[in-house]
């Protein structure tokens, strides 16, 4: 199995951090780190607010969240159309939406190549805290003859750490899985990384303490296909091409969908039932007059 070129999650600048999680907490209260679990399960972990920073999660409101895309250079009306058409499947069980306009979007658009290229974005409501002229996710060199697959597998997977989801490859379970000096010289060679990179990028796992996640998906749409030439069992970790069942399960526990009231179901529930009376009654009607017809 081979890699073709991966996505490298934006972090903000160190001084931001602190501003940030308070950004974060302040849109979704659930976002705050569970100071109380992690002091219980990190002897000798003292919550200074840089620490706290490193551990708050970014995601959107607990009512769901409608974000505001705009393109940074002249990308194709049909290309907009379907890169939003991508970021928007997520939205099939999560309470999620994104809409272009032109005026101050919050989620911008580069496809830029070069030092700042690449597949990647930053986590979700950090991208509150990126210049307006500075893009929030780059699509290196997306054009409509991309591959179809590449939409699903890149797209959706950076529209995923935009409504704050991070690698799933990260959870501790697949880290140890994975062989250090291996995945080092693999990534640095195929990617360009330097040392520090990888080991920031794959060899480090998140404090599961901090999660709100499922179990641990191997073929999540968040998770990196790693081969088995760099596991430790030389099996591979599948990786994801699509968002998947447990992916759109866990979209939809963060962004829950309004769930319809239950007088309004009663309601759709009651005129279904007239309205099979009705054919009921109707197809009798029909059957009585024909018996009259065929006596005649």
């Amino acid at each position: 199995m081979s890699i073709t070129l991966v996505c490298i999650p934006k972090h903000l600048a160190q001084e931001l951090l602190v501003k940030a999680a308070k950004t974060a907490s302040a849109i979704n209260p659930l976002n705050h780190a569970p100071i109380e679990r992690l002091s219980n399960l990190m002897p000798g972990f003292v919550p200074t607010p840089e620490r706290i920073a490193v551990v708050t999660t970014k995601y959107w409101g607990i009512k769901g969240v409608k974000l505001t895309v705009g393109f940074m250079d002249n990308a194709p009306t049909d290309l907009q159309k379907h890169l939003l058409l991508h970021m928007n499947a997520w939205a099939k069980t999560a309470n999620v939406s994104f809409v272009p306009s032109k005026t101050d979007p919050q989620v911008r658009i580069a496809r830029t190549g070069g030092a700042d290229g690449g597949y990647w974005s930053y986590v979700g409501t950090d991208i509150l805290h990126i210049p307006k002229k500075q893009q929030t996710m780059n699509l290196e060199a997306f054009t409509m003859n991309t591959p179809e697959s590449e939409f699903h597998r890149v797209v959706r997977h950076e529209t995923g750490h935009t409504l704050g989801f991070p690698h799933e490859h990260m959870r501790r379970a697949l880290v140890a899985k994975i062989d250090p000096e291996k995945a080092i010289a693999y990534f640095m060679q195929t990617q360009g990384w330097s040392e520090e990179e990888v080991r920031q990028q794959v060899l480090t796992p998140i404090e599961e303490s901090t999660l709100r996640g499922t179990r641990v998906d191997a073929k999540s749409i968040m998770c990196y296909q790693i081969p088995g030439s760099l596991t430790k069992n030389g099996q591979p970790i599948v990786g994801g091409l699509d968002i998947d069942a447990t992916d759109y399960a866990f979209a939809g526990d963060i962004y829950p969908k309004a769930k319809t009231p239950k007088k309004a179901v009663k309601t759709v529930v009651k005129k279904a039932v007239a309205k099979k009376a009705v054919v009921k009654k109707k197809s009798v009607a029909v059957k009585k007059a024909a018996k009259k017809s065929a006596k005649r």
